[in-house]
């Protein structure tokens, strides 16, 4: 019986190490491929900001200056594109992002239309029926920089046609390793930022920039590609911060593994102990008789 016992926890205690082994594995690829993420983030940056810059410009130097993109109209439709992982294995990170959704749509119960974005992301509204403007962005360990332009061309193309009068993204923000955070970001209409900028104490005298055909059709043509940068930048951010919250949950199931394989280690020399204590009993009892 105890040789039993004993074959059973030396069993078990393979099979926690070879499970140990495999989340090592992935702590350590999703530690690389943090990195990683985080550099194509920062490499990006500076080309988006620059747009930012421009178009900010635009809006300060003219003064007729008007865009379709900034008009603020009734809310009857809107589009959320909703950034979620490819698999699971990463603690509370999908599961975050839907709550975060739910409760957005409780608080403002309006007509949406959903573009997800991670093989999570559409399984989660294809169960529900929601109103799925496209599937071609499904796995996000896919989408580059192009896809973001495809992206943005779809929604703002949506956007002037009036099928939706809002889009926002919902995505992760990579606070730190051990911190992500659900948010949203209102891409359309867009946001003035000129108020902001009205901080700065003098300016010096900028140089008069003649912008063809003219400043509002420069602006339009920027939009795009300014919308394909917010959107890769809140990719990019959930791309890491799942690779964080991955890389978190394998060190959890590592030290339990590793805790488990001790106590049953323990276990085992407990049985191991007592059988050979039963051995030695049975072998001085024959010998007295």
């Amino acid at each position: 019986m105890a040789g039993a016992s004993m074959k059973d926890i030396k069993l078990r205690i393979k099979s926690v190490e070879s499970t140990m082994q495999i989340t090592k594995a992935m702590e350590l690829v999703a530690s690389s491929k943090l990195r990683r993420a985080k550099e194509r983030e920062e490499r990006a940056y500076p080309y988006f900001s620059a747009l930012r810059d421009t178009m900010d410009r635009i809006e300060d130097s003219t003064t007729d200056f008007s865009s379709p993109y900034q008009v603020r109209r009734t809310i009857e439709r809107q589009c959320l594109i909703v950034i979620a992982g490819d698999r699971g294995l990463a603690g509370g990170y999908n599961s975050n992002v839907f709550r975060y959704y739910e409760a957005l749509v409780r608080e403002d119960p309006i007509k949406t239309c959903i573009i997800p974005i991670g093989k999570r992301a559409y399984e989660y509204f294809q169960r529900r029926g929601a109103d799925i403007v496209t599937d071609a962005f499904v796995e996000a360990a896919g989408i580059m920089v192009g896809d973001c332009f495809e992206l943005a061309r779809l929604i703002t193309k949506g956007y002037l046609a009036g099928e939706f009068d809002r889009v926002s993204v919902i995505y992760t923000r990579f606070v730190s390793l051990l911190t992500q955070t659900t948010d949203s970001v209102q891409l359309l209409p867009l946001v003035d930022y000129r108020e902001e900028k009205k901080e700065q104490t003098e300016k010096g005298i900028e140089p008069l920039v003649l912008y063809e055909p003219s400043a509002n059709a420069v602006y339009d043509a920027i939009v795009p590609h300014y919308i394909s940068g917010m959107i890769y930048g809140a990719m990019c951010e959930s791309v890491a911060s799942e690779l964080g919250a991955r890389r978190t949950a394998m060190d959890a199931a590592s030290k339990n593994a590793s805790a488990m394989i001790e106590d049953l280690s323990l276990r085992y020399n407990r049985a191991r102990q007592g059988a050979i204590t039963q051995e030695i009993t049975e072998i001085v009892a024959g010998a007295e008789h």
